[in-house]
């Protein structure tokens, strides 16, 4: 196909049967095209539907998100994930009200330079909310031309990127098409040419589908090579107080969960009665909790949790990291690990032991 013929069928399948009523397709914006985009990254649109709407009821444009603190937007990503994408959000809203004027850059190269921006996330941004001509290579949108050039090495790859970003780049329409083109190949990714089981019978593009064509559909993409994830351990502890407050502390804002509230950890649970001398804490019990396992991109954590009843008995010893007595009952805007969460919520009311 030209890309005249590519981008026409694209476009016609779309006007029919491309999705219409996402939040983030109403009162289009810079500023709500930039979030919804920072949410969609390695997260299905499912998820991303409430996180977005709490997100702008909170924080409706630019201004209100400089303005925010951290914490609030942290709690609001809570069960997101990958957090560092939040952290960006607020960095990059404070750099536009004090470095830009409060407006976005206008170019893919402006945008591209932004914390947290990439090429696509630029790419989207642009072509969506300006007008811009700017190709895109999401997730989405990388399987369909990974399929559509039957690509045959994994598209990850250095080579594989420059070589499907150079057909991006040559199928995307002129300016005035930017915008309908670039919804329709993400929602063309999301709804039939799917990971398992695309819908080629359905799909605009399959009279020049080089994967279909030659029956690797589904095998193409080539599939991230397998590793096996590191194991690490860590024992987690409820320190909870005579009024079943938890104990958390901030995490550095950089690193594993960074600026988010959690439970303090031990290699195991025989270094308790020296992290309680430091904190000024005495134990009146603790109890064994059941053990869960949290899976990051480049690791499995598996997490022994401990609930402790602990007392104050003086002045802890001083220290530069944040703390909060956690009230499960009115939980304060703070954000938390997901496996935190899972753990105050198992434990959500105070237990003897």
């Amino acid at each position: 196909m030209t890309r005249v013929t590519f981008s026409t069928a694209v476009l016609t399948w779309a006007a029919e049967h491309g999705r219409k009523d996402l939040p983030w397709q109403k009162n289009i914006s810079p500023y709500r095209v930039w979030v919804s985009e920072i949410m969609l990254q390695q997260t299905q649109v499912n998820t991303v539907l409430g996180y977005f709407e709490r997100f702008m009821q909170r924080f409706p444009d630019l201004p209100s998100l400089a303005a925010g603190e951290l914490d609030e937007v942290l709690h609001l990503w809570t069960g997101l994930g990958y957090y560092s994408r939040a952290r960006n959000l607020h960095k990059t809203a404070q750099l536009l009200i004090s470095e830009y004027g409060g407006e976005f850059p206008r170019s893919i190269e402006g945008l591209a330079g932004l914390p947290g921006i990439g090429r696509s996330t630029a790419g989207a941004i642009a072509s969506i909310s300006m007008g811009l001509r700017a190709p895109i290579l999401d997730g989405n949108v990388k399987r369909v031309l990974a399929r559509y050039s039957a690509l045959r090495e994994y598209p990850g790859t250095s080579a594989a990127t420059r070589q499907l970003w150079k057909l991006a780049e040559q199928l995307t329409p002129p300016a005035e098409l930017a915008a309908a083109y670039t919804q329709a190949m993400m929602d063309l990714g999301a709804t039939l040419c799917t990971r398992s089981k695309p819908d080629c019978d359905s799909c605009p593009l399959k009279t020049g589908c080089q994967a279909r064509l030659l029956g690797l559909q589904d095998q193409l993409p080539v599939p991230r090579p397998k590793k096996v994830l590191p194991e690490q351990h860590t024992c987690m502890l409820l320190l909870e107080n005579p009024e079943g407050k938890v104990l958390l502390q901030q995490r550095p804002a950089q690193g594993l969960w960074g600026g988010l509230y959690s439970l303090p950890e031990l290699d195991n649970i025989n270094q308790l009665p020296q992290l309680l001398h430091s904190l000024q804490l005495t134990e009146s019990g603790r109890r064994r909790l059941p053990p869960l396992s949290h899976t990051f991109s480049h690791f499995r954590l598996h997490i022994h949790p401990w609930l402790v009843q602990a007392q104050v008995t003086g002045v802890a010893e001083v220290t530069t990291i944040p703390q909060v007595w956690y009230n499960r009952e009115h939980p304060p805007t703070i954000g938390l690990a997901a496996p935190v969460k899972k753990l105050l919520r198992s434990q959500a009311q105070p237990r003897s032991i």
